[in-house]
């Protein structure tokens, strides 16, 4: 009996090692393709590559004019409740002197539109956004189209 049986075979490891060696050419390839630009087109190496970086466009000239603090009740019954509000006006730079001559009339817009507001409205978490576009336009009337482009806020605080 244990002289008709034969040992048992091994199996051949040459498919493991061919696979192994054909991934590995493969993902030399892939990468050699892709680094080189064969597959994007373009050659991080190359350069083309500095060619396509683009530059950023200079900034438009442009002027700041700071709006005084300002101080508001709005609350009708007690306790009171404030809102302070600080902002800047992000203006044209040719127009920057004429912005400043109507500063009060730009404090009395922005006083009676404040005062005007609830403080349940300014509860919303989009009340900052409203309040500024409606600043914003009230103040574009007061000085003319085309001289403020913006309405920065830099303090909003209800206390």
């Amino acid at each position: 009996m244990a002289d008709d049986e034969t040992p048992p075979s091994k199996k051949s490891r040459l498919p493991l090692i061919l696979g192994a060696v054909m991934a590995l050419v493969l993902g030399g390839g892939g990468f050699f393709a892709v680094y080189t630009g064969l597959v994007l087109g373009v050659s991080p190496v190359s350069d083309h590559a500095e060619a396509a970086v683009s530059h950023p466009d200079a900034l438009e000239p442009v002027a700041f004019v700071p709006i005084a603090p300002l101080m508001v009740s709005v609350s009708r019954s007690t306790p009171e409740q404030f809102l302070r509000f600080e902002g800047t006006l992000e203006v044209d730079p040719a127009y920057a002197a004429d912005v400043e001559v109507m500063m009060p009339r730009i404090m009395d817009v922005m006083n009676s539109y404040l005062r005007a507001v609830e403080v349940r409205d300014l509860r919303d978490p989009s009340a900052l956004l409203v309040l500024r576009a409606q600043l914003l336009r009230r103040v574009q009337i007061v000085t003319g189209e085309g001289r403020v482009r913006d309405l920065l806020v830099t303090t909003f605080l209800v206390s």
